[in-house]
């Protein structure tokens, strides 16, 4: 049986597995089920390397977090400098320097209007944040009865339980929690697909709900253009624009959901620059830290936030323990501007055309329902689910790391990768598509 050093000590592969199965409950898994887990022990540019020895080409960017790949010397310089000063310090009452850089850049970046940062732990409590904000800015404003939301379907926006309830509640992965869940609004996910016009009839359910419930309809909360882990679908910029519009008519506040998106995903440093809006509020996470450390931001306007401390309590309701953790600001910075000073724009042009070359022969084969391409984003969307152990253990054979979900096979990989390595997973996903391991 193969050895490898694991933190230090010679470990046993299956001695680690073994322990693995015993303890550790895994996302989306059965406790204890027969579900193959892959031990890595070391990651650098775009591979990771595995406990036996073999690598395997990152398509996933660690849940599409880690945009400049794996051991970048210039994020684990900020890391290590920071962590010789302090590693964290409580947010209530005190502040530090990498924080207020952090939020200085977040405001210059981000669409003119936000100029209020509220720091997070992860991308679902920033989700959390907004709606609370959204809720107390008007209580604050005395129309205590928009408590509300209003969603598209086919949307995702996290795990924790208000993050949940404006997830699509029907086909989400969260309808089994729909009996103690707060009850909100829903319209189908537009049919207009990006690059589309929006026209009339795929704009107005939407505005028959606003029309018709705007009155206790606090925010539309919806990730702008892309839809992503709930069913990785691109659609029209000009939809967008008709929500902001609707949104502004009807005096509702909107959210956008820049978690997934945020940080050039898309081909825009945030995707609502596609269709040229600014929201209310927004949140971002994921890739503000270039996957080092769980870090997201709530950003609001100035309006919002002095609405919110005109009202009782006179201040805003939360505050996590971990709050703009100083090794999370101080690397978020760094992987910002590590990004800005990088021909990013060329990188993700570049991923988009070999994505749409090296998926393209998808199109013609059996079971394919769908192939879209948008910025650094490839998918593949079949008409059944994959067998996710089969699949999975065929992609790791191929040597790369891709992880469908459903129907869907799909590739979001660091902004760095090479030619080469990106034909290698398209290569990948073509032959999966094309092979025996699709029905479950």
């Amino acid at each position: 049986m193969k050895t490898n050093p694991l933190n230090g000590n010679d470990t046993r592969y299956d001695d680690l597995l073994r322990r693995d199965q015993a303890h550790i409950w895994h996302p989306y898994s059965a406790m204890g089920a027969e579900q193959p887990v892959y031990p890595v022990v070391s990651a650098q540019g775009v591979r990771l390397r595995l406990a036996d020895g073999r690598e395997l080409i990152d398509g996933m960017s660690s849940w599409w977090c880690a945009i400049h790949g794996y051991n970048h010397p210039v994020l684990n310089t900020a890391l290590t400098e920071q962590l010789g000063k302090m590693a964290h310090v409580m947010f209530g009452g005190l502040t530090h320097p990498a924080a207020v850089r952090l939020a200085d850049k977040l405001v210059d970046l981000t669409p003119e209007p936000l100029q209020s940062v509220f720091f997070c732990d992860s991308g679902s409590v920033s989700v959390e944040v907004a709606m609370k904000m959204a809720i107390q800015y008007w209580q604050a404003a005395n129309k205590p009865d928009k408590q509300q939301f209003l969603a598209l379907r086919g949307g995702y926006h996290g795990d924790t339980l208000g993050a949940m309830s404006v997830c699509d509640p029907v086909t989400g992965m969260h309808c089994l929690f729909s009996g103690v869940l707060p009850q909100h609004l829903f319209v189908d996910s537009p049919g207009c697909r990006f690059g589309e016009p929006c026209r009339d009839q795929d704009i107005a359910a939407f505005e028959q709900q606003l029309t018709k419930n705007h009155s206790r309809i606090a925010a539309v909360i919806m990730e702008p253009i892309v839809q992503g882990a709930g069913g990785m679908r691109f659609y029209s910029a000009e939809f967008l624009q008709r929500v902001r519009a609707l949104c502004d008519e009807h005096s509702v506040l909107l959210i956008l959901d820049e978690i997934a998106t945020g940080f050039g995903r898309t081909g825009k440093l945030f995707a609502c620059e596609h269709a040229g809006v600014a929201p209310d509020i927004m949140c971002v996470g994921k890739a503000l830290t270039g996957g080092y450390l769980t870090l997201a931001a709530t950003l609001t306007t100035t309006h919002v936030s002095d609405t919110i401390h005109r009202g009782e309590p006179g201040v805003f309701m939360h505050g996590p323990t971990f709050m703009a953790n100083p090794l999370a600001c101080a690397v978020a910075l760094a992987s910002i501007e590590l990004l800005l000073d990088s021909p990013w724009q060329a990188r993700i042009s570049a991923i988009e055309q070999r994505l749409s070359e090296g998926l393209e022969p998808c199109r013609a084969l059996p079971g394919v329902a769908d192939v879209r391409i948008l910025g650094a984003i490839g998918v593949v969307e079949l008409t059944e689910p994959v067998n996710m152990n089969a699949i999975t253990a065929q992609f790791v054979a191929a040597g790369v790391w891709v992880r469908p979900f459903g129907k869907l096979i799909y590739l979001m990989p660091p902004y760095i990768i090479g030619r080469r390595d990106l034909a290698a997973l398209t290569g990948a996903v073509v032959d999966a598509v094309a092979g025996n391991n699709l029905a479950p």
